[in-house]
């Protein structure tokens, strides 16, 4: 070794011997802690803040330039309570000697604090417990050349950490616990730093809570102040949205944070949470300004009967096993300050499509706006299935119960169109409807629909404010094909012809049973150029007569069938009984006028009517001059009794005898008139 090289070497020696003995000289001669309270003073300064050091502070000099901080606590905001804003069990900082005093490089270990507790507060005049700490730091002046060093950390460790906050305004509490974050080297070079954390959370007054591990590695260039964040995924478990613990995944391939242009880039994300496996292609979107996120989302299919399940929900038992099985989702979102709105949105439910638009509120008081169409709906499968017990009842279903836990906090407005709906035995084609639900009324109107070879159109509303919901309607049919209407639904082929007619009705109930035996309001209805099948009026009459003057009776003409070129009605509906004082029923050579009664609840019928027939002997061939002659002159009763779906038309037999006593009293009471007036 030559002799500058020897020189060097011993100064290199003595420098390391003067620190080393430096070092052990501070730490007989020099304690730390006698700064406490000049630190203390200096944070009270700045912040306004009282800083208190219970633990001890101690201080190694050589290689390493490191501190280390027992429990210290820094104080509140005035106004937030004696519970301070920040504390921490032990922390400690650590930095290379040498390459910062010869090279202005900044070599920092690994920056260790643990047992931080953060607690941030808003009370209830919107201020926040940190306000004081910005303003105070805001009026500092940044010092310093701001060049020609480099920093280099080792890592970053955080321990047991907890973050609570607490908004007094909106009564909202969140609490972050067991939080631990371990953080890779952190380089002026703007080298990729690994991260890796875990934390459990819990929110109030939602009741969530649960635990996450979060794995990402992350980068920072200074100069274009991009933050990056490469291959994240976040996973845990979530209590609280079901019963019992749920999995969550949240991952991303990569997001970009621009700092510079206040912009966020995001890589299609995957989703997984409560059996739901959720993908979506997020476009470019600001922290800053209006350009808010939209991303085009997938909702793979699932299952909603498994989903109540989750939710512990007993899904309905349904006229088909197989519905609600299936169900997938695509739409473009656009997430905006008070609502998440769905454009572009198909909803595949089992077989039937769904496509259109939907805004749902996300801030608890704005409407849920819904616009969609569909191909087709049967509703007969998702409607309850008929009842297995034995007896008369076995074609019965349960009372269908009026929804009022579901319309009382209904805030909505929609449109629905759907090409054809099958409900109950009726098939309804282009159906259109509006809704409108707020404070506990649901109106559904107007509602269109073709209905065999007519219209159909209604206006029904829900009101669920008071002790039992009130159900309205105001139906209309025109020119509907009767035959068609009967078949399906009472699966009669009885009677054919045309119907119009006007039911505004309303009730009282918890469901629709007792909403009919509390029915009231007005109904009318015309039947036009139809025939009735399996009674022949006019024969029942010839009988009639046959029977009374014990004669034989006719031939009957089959099949038997009545034809009428109109029936009319109007009705006053009171306890689900129509009562009806005006029924005119035109036929080709008689009139039937009378009133009766139908039991809507029972679905029963009962009227009395009279019979006058008219002299058309070229409708009236099969009867005798004689049958002509007494039908023309007297007028005859006859009784409609039994259900809606197939009424009995009978003559009235005992009027009909009653009748006949009447006129033989009447004509001996002339005779022995004419008698006295004689002598």
């Amino acid at each position: 070794m030559g002799r500058p090289a020897k020189i060097l070497a011993w100064l290199v020696a003595a420098i390391f011997a003067v620190f080393a003995l430096a070092a052990i000289a501070l730490t007989f001669f020099f304690d730390p802690n006698d700064f406490r309270e000049d630190i203390a003073s200096a944070v009270q300064e700045s912040t306004g803040r009282e800083l208190r050091i219970d633990g001890d502070i101690s201080v190694q000099l050589f290689p390493w330039l490191a501190v280390e901080v027992g429990h210290a606590t820094l104080g509140n905001a005035e106004g937030f309570g004696d519970d301070p804003f920040a504390e921490f069990d032990t922390a400690r900082l650590s930095v290379r000697l040498l390459p910062l005093l010869l090279r202005q490089e900044a070599e920092i270990g690994t920056a260790e604090i643990a047992g931080l507790r953060l607690r941030l507060a808003v009370d209830s005049k919107g201020r926040a417990n940190w306000d004081d700490l910005l303003e105070a730091g805001n009026g500092e002046e940044e010092s310093g050349t701001g060049g020609g060093g480099s920093l280099d950390i080792s890592g970053v460790a955080i321990r047991d950490a907890s973050i609570s906050y607490s908004h007094a305004q909106k009564g909202d509490r969140y609490e972050l616990t067991d939080v631990n974050l371990a953080v890779g080297r952190v380089s002026s070079e703007a080298e990729p730093i690994p991260l890796e954390g875990s934390l459990h959370f819990d929110v109030q007054p939602s009741d969530l809570s649960g635990s996450i591990e979060v794995d990402t590695v992350v980068a920072f260039d200074q100069e274009s102040g991009v933050f990056t964040l490469d291959g994240f995924l976040m996973e845990g478990q979530v209590e609280g949205l079901v019963d019992g613990p749920t999995r969550m995944r949240f991952e991303t391939a990569a997001m970009e944070i621009n700092s510079a242009e206040n912009m966020v880039s995001v890589d299609p994300v995957s989703i997984a949470l409560l059996d739901l496996a959720i993908s979506a292609d997020v476009e470019p979107f600001s922290y800053e300004n209006d350009i808010k996120p939209t991303a085009q989302i997938r909702v793979e299919p699932f299952s909603p009967r498994s989903l109540m399940h989750l939710f512990d929900v007993e899904p309905p038992e349904t006229a088909d096993p197989n519905v609600l099985s299936n169900v997938s989702v695509v739409a473009k979102a656009y997430v905006r300050e008070n609502n998440i709105s769905l454009t572009g949105l198909t909803i595949q439910l089992d077989d039937t499509t769904f496509k259109g638009s939907m805004t749902v509120p996300t801030d608890g008081a704005s409407r849920f706006l819904v616009k969609l169409s569909a191909n087709a709906l049967d509703m007969n499968r998702y409607m309850a299935p008929p009842s297995t017990d034995g007896g008369a009842a076995s074609d019965e279903s349960a009372p269908v119960e009026i929804p009022a836990d579901l319309i009382e906090p209904l805030n909505a407005r929609g449109d629905l169109e759907i090409e054809t709906v099958l409900l109950g035995g009726l098939q309804l084609d282009q159906v259109s409807l509006s809704l409108n639900a707020a404070n506990g009324r649901l109106r559904i109107h107007p509602i269109a629909a073709t209905l065999y070879g007519g219209t159909y159109g209604g206006d029904v509303s829900i009101d669920v404010t008071a002790a039992k919901p009130v159900l309205s309607m105001n139906e209309t049919v025109q020119g509907v094909d009767l035959a068609k209407l009967a078949r399906a639904m009472f699966e009669q082929d009885n009677i054919t012809g045309s119907i119009n007619g006007n039911f505004k009705l309303s009730g009282r109930g918890s469901d629709l049973d007792e909403v009919q035996r509390s029915l009231g309001g007005t109904m009318n209805f015309e039947l036009t150029d139809g025939t009735y099948e399996g009674t022949d009026v006019w024969y029942e009459l010839r009988k009639a007569r046959a029977l009374l003057k014990q004669e034989t009776p006719p031939e009957p003409v089959l099949p038997a069938r009545t034809r009428f070129s109109s029936v009319k009605a109007t009705g006053v509906v009171t306890n689900g009984i129509m009562r009806n004082k005006d029924l005119v029923a035109d036929l080709p050579f008689m009139q039937l006028t009378g009133s009766g009664d139908v039991n809507i609840p029972d679905g029963t019928v009962d009227y009395s009517l009279k019979a006058r027939v008219f002299e058309k002997p070229e409708a009236l061939e099969e009867a005798t001059p004689e049958e002509i002659e007494d039908f023309t002159k007297t007028v005859v009763p006859l009784k409609i009794t039994g259900p809606l779906s197939d009424p009995k038309v009978r003559p009235d037999v005992e009027a009909l005898l009653r009748q006949r006593v009447e006129e033989e009293i009447e004509d001996v009471v002339k005779d022995k008139l004419k008698d006295l007036f004689k002598r």
